[in-house]
């Protein structure tokens, strides 16, 4: 079930904890259904969900937050990395368009798209200059600066996970976990 695996692998998101998150998910017969239903449910609380790449049965699937990522793709030091890398579009879409390019052409994975998890921009110039060798710490990502910082969200995010499918397992919907985006005001 879709709306599981999204819970194991997208709480934070879901919390407004951070940008987006990234899954692969089997792609069974009642897929497309209830990738469709969920996607419009969660829109309306802010979050997208997108496929990224797809084969004949799996689907990597990043969902997140459109206005946590505008932000990012607007920040100097994210498009100077994403500009070396290729992308020539800063907006939410043509961001996404160039990120699915680059992992349907390339045969490694595209590093940048830690930018688009939410990950500092250090570690991800960090973990591209290193080959993700020598970081200080490695959970959610591989850490090569502000160490205290990112272990504080390695745990933030292992909690609010073990809180989402605690509430999940015993029937709050999906919806009722997600936060609504912040209103424009």
């Amino acid at each position: 079930m879709l709306d599981r695996a999204i819970i194991d692998h997208a709480s934070p998101t879901l919390a407004r904890l951070k940008l987006g998150n990234l899954f692969n998910h089997t792609m069974g017969e009642d897929f497309p259904a209830e990738f469709a239903a969920l996607r419009r449910q969660l829109m309306d609380k802010g979050v997208t969900m997108t496929i990224l790449k797809s084969s004949r049965d799996k689907a990597l699937i990043y969902l997140y937050r459109a206005e946590e990522l505008e932000k990012t793709l607007a920040d100097k030091g994210v498009r100077r990395l994403l500009h070396a890398c290729g992308y020539h579009s800063f907006d939410v879409n043509g961001a996404l368009n160039t990120l699915k390019t680059r992992l349907n052409d390339l045969d490694a994975f595209p590093h940048e798209i830690g930018v688009f998890l939410g990950y500092p921009l250090e570690d991800v110039l960090g973990f591209i200059e290193n080959s993700g060798r020598n970081c200080l710490s490695c959970g959610c990502w591989k850490v090569y600066s502000n160490e205290c910082e990112a272990l504080k969200a390695f745990e933030r995010y292992e909690k609010c996970k073990a809180v989402y499918q605690r509430l999940f397992a015993s029937g709050c919907p999906l919806t009722r976990l997600t936060v609504a985006a912040r209103s424009a005001s």
